[in-house]
């Protein structure tokens, strides 16, 4: 079994994913829209070309992601209190990738040494979703 994260968008999706696959890698394996699909009957015109089911890889991770359908699902996300942590122990590639997920976004905690031993910050990306780099010193 194997942890997949489900990360929902106000719109936004498919830029998402793109903005995530310049930082690591990897690509987006599949997208499906709601116009095509059963659900389209049910959709305003103006969102059957948002993403209904989306998944990403890289060498590194893995997650799922579609755009809400409506406002409080939208809201509902926003408020989930998760946070995805990345480690690594590659202190260069730590502030790279906190520094591009941090571009537009807002930085909750700089990416500074810790009292436990590592490197660690805290931020929100530009599209609503927080992160935690920690990077493990050798």
């Amino acid at each position: 079994m194997e942890l997949e994260p489900y990360l929902h968008f106000n719109g936004n999706c498919e830029e998402a994913l793109n903005f995530y696959k310049g930082i690591f890698g990897g690509e987006i394996t599949s997208l499906n829209r709601y116009a095509g699909s059963p659900m389209e009957a049910n959709m305003p015109a103006e969102h059957r070309q948002r993403i209904m089911h989306a998944n990403f890889k890289s060498p590194t991770l893995k997650f799922m992601g579609a755009d809400g359908m409506s406002e409080s699902q939208a809201a509902k996300a926003a408020d989930s209190r998760i946070s995805l942590s990345l480690g690594t122990s590659d202190e260069k590639e730590a502030e790279r990738v906190f520094n591009a997920l941090a571009a537009g976004g807002s930085v909750d905690m700089p990416l500074q040494d810790t009292f436990w031993g590592a490197k660690f910050g805290t931020l929100t990306d530009k599209y609503g979703i927080d992160w935690m780099i920690n990077c493990q010193k050798s």
